[in-house]
């Protein structure tokens, strides 16, 4: 058996290091291009970014869908309802981003 190491091998592990070093970049700029700008709104003068927005109506939402909930007697019967209502939260804010800016 021969026990020396043949430069083709070397080569071919510093080629594929290179394509990963390349593919690892690439994928970087190409997430990090969508942080370029936030979408952000005017209000009175001062400039507030857009999720921020939909956030606080989204938990507006929940607010209101809580008391709902509440007055028709089935807040009381949800079984983790922090979790439930988070996830409410989510749906809500998430629904309000799709039809603001979709």
């Amino acid at each position: 058996m021969n026990s020396c190491r043949c430069p083709k091998s070397k080569f071919s592990r510093l080629k594929a290091t290179a394509w990963l070093r390349a593919a690892a970049t690439l994928a970087s700029v190409a997430a990090l291009t969508a942080c370029s700008a936030s979408p952000s709104r005017n209000i009175l003068g001062s400039y507030f970014p857009t999720w921020m927005i939909c956030a606080l109506l989204g938990l507006f939402g929940v607010v209101v869908l809580r008391a709902v909930l509440g007055k028709a007697g089935i807040d009381a019967a949800l079984p983790m309802p922090v979790v439930v209502y988070l996830c409410i939260w989510i749906a809500v804010t998430l629904a309000i981003w799709l039809l603001w800016l979709g």
